[in-house]
């Protein structure tokens, strides 16, 4: 178990690094940091002496060395539009890009499950067709496309959601939420049934998939022929092995969630990182693009390891694969 865990956090550190090297290669051929920080008006002298105070001088490794061991501590510079440290407008950003993608993720699973375990118990009932019907349209249309659609529904015609911001927000501490308001509320049922539509069609059509070939197994049906009642083969036996194949895309899926929040972000105006990274690109605000880039790296990689740990909770068999190898 250890020895697993221990493999996968080297593989994610691996990763980090990598990603960690791609952002820092975006200071090196992408703009020059001095004209944006020194501006126009500076000298020559002004700008060799900000090139030695910044450490532009030394050498790519040491640079990258200190890159990684500032990142390493939240420190990703300042930034070049705003003229702030980095570190903190991405922790005013955060909450709405968690609160978002939190939700989404909890609405595509639960429901994702929900539904798929329905259509793969009542293939030919009314239910079962439409949502199979629906899921076409989650899996086909682009992610812009529903939330426009959204908006023009409930925002324009009938007038009952916001169509853009985050509304009324609590602190609670530095972080701030929009549950706690019925502005904030309302302000997220459309972003949150955008982003998290085509993940629930995805785990939708992957559980009722997983569900029908596992109750063709053998031992699904050795399990009837013992006199096993049908929920329990359904709920405990069958909805188990199911899970394995779930867990996995549930857990790539929200990391993507989080990665790609950018187009939900940008269509309801999500005061996010998404659209901390458009602007950012837009202006050639190098810091906050690689600061960026390390945090869905970091986020990628924690996910995966839980998804590694859960594994080993979900499937003995693997608790026991990983006993016989030590």
């Amino acid at each position: 178990m250890i020895s697993y865990l221990f493999r996968s956090l080297m593989q994610g550190l691996v990763v980090i690094a990598a990603v960690g090297l791609i952002a820092f290669s975006l200071f090196t051929f992408v703009g020059d940091p001095i004209a944006s920080l020194a501006g126009q008006e500076a000298t020559d002298a002004d700008r060799a002496e900000l090139r030695e105070r910044l450490g532009l001088n030394d050498p790519f490794p040491i640079q990258f060395a200190r890159f990684m061991a500032n990142a390493v501590q939240g420190d990703f510079g300042i930034s070049y539009r705003q003229g702030r440290p980095v570190a903190d407008l991405l922790a005013e950003r955060l909450p709405a890009t968690m609160e978002l993608a939190l939700l989404s993720a909890v609405l595509a699973l639960v429901a994702g499950v929900g539904l798929g375990i329905h259509a793969a118990i009542n293939r030919r009932g009314v239910v079962a067709n439409t949502v199979m019907t629906l899921s076409l349209v989650g899996v086909s249309l682009p992610t812009f496309l529903i939330g426009i659609g959204l908006i023009y529904v409930f925002a324009v015609e009938l007038r009952w959601l916001p169509s853009f911001g985050r509304g009324e927000v609590t602190r609670i501490g530095w972080w701030t939420t929009g549950l706690l308001t019925p502005s904030g509320r309302r302000s997220l049922v459309m972003p949150v049934l955008t982003l998290g539509f085509f993940q629930l069609t995805l785990i939708m059509r992957l559980v009722r998939a997983e569900m029908l070939e596992t109750l063709r197994t053998e031992y699904v049906r050795f399990a009837r022929a013992r006199g096993i009642p049908e929920s329990s083969i359904r709920f405990r036996h069958a909805l188990r092995n199911t899970m394995m194949p779930v867990v996995t895309i549930a857990g790539l899926q929200f990391g993507s969630v989080i990665a790609f929040a950018i187009v939900t972000e940008t269509v309801f105006q999500w005061p996010g990182l998404g659209s901390l990274f458009v602007n950012a690109v837009q202006f050639v605000d190098i810091p906050v693009m690689a600061a960026y880039l390390m945090f869905v790296a970091f986020v990628f990689v924690t996910v995966n390891v839980v998804t590694d740990l859960i594994y080993v909770v979900i499937d003995p068999r693997m608790r026991g694969g990983m006993e016989r190898r030590r």
